[in-house]
């Protein structure tokens, strides 16, 4: 099971990224959940590989029927990879961590759930609870790529933070006793106006 992990690489630069102009437009992907929906913002310009990968899951249906896995209270809520019997959904293959993109993990933001290798992510997703600046790259570390935000319902991941937890073998003592089931994870329709600039947090 992917869990955060930090390991010391060479500092990613996501020159694609920042050869992308800045008034594309975002999409945006609704959970439909069983405690409530949910809306994110997907930066394909500042994270265009984990971003389009995510959309992809999405569209593939790929995250319908599973559920929120890892939830640890002021730090983040998972999911992505398991459904309501926490049986594995095959992933595709990892992609490049993006981590050098500039965005930090803040208060609601989405991110790349990855294993102790950098390079590691493929489905798996987390959202912020909280400011996480720990989960940023440094010069003499990788980081976790964030690639969006939650621009809708952030009271409903504020909940599920919440939620009690037991221990699972093989998933530690983070899963919630109520698994939260997405039902359908679907694009909507794009909005009308440009990314917001998200201050640089890191180098």
């Amino acid at each position: 099971m992917p869990r955060f992990a930090l390991a010391l690489p060479a500092l990613l630069i996501t020159l694609a990224a920042a050869a992308q102009p800045a008034s594309t437009l975002a999409p945006r992907v609704r959970f439909e959940t069983t405690v409530g929906d949910f809306v994110v913002e997907v930066d394909t310009v500042r994270a265009p590989l984990t971003g389009e990968n995510f959309l992809r899951y999405v569209r593939d249906g790929a995250y319908d029927g599973t559920v929120l896995h890892r939830v640890i209270a002021n730090f983040v809520v998972q999911g992505g990879g398991y459904d309501d019997r926490l049986a594995e959904r095959a992933p595709r293959a990892p992609i490049p961590n993006e981590s050098g993109n500039g965005l930090s993990n803040r208060r609601g933001t989405l991110g790349l759930a990855r294993e102790e290798s950098p390079h590691s992510g493929s489905s798996q997703f987390y959202i912020n609870l909280v400011d996480n600046a720990g989960l940023d790259p440094l010069p003499s570390r990788w980081g976790y790529a964030v690639f969006g935000r939650v621009v809708e319902g952030m009271e409903v991941i504020d909940r599920i933070g919440y939620m009690r937890t037991e221990t699972v073998a093989n998933f530690g003592t983070d899963v919630p006793v109520e698994r939260p089931i997405v039902r359908r994870a679907y694009v909507t329709e794009t909005p009308a106006q440009p990314v917001p600039e998200q201050p640089s947090g890191t180098e």
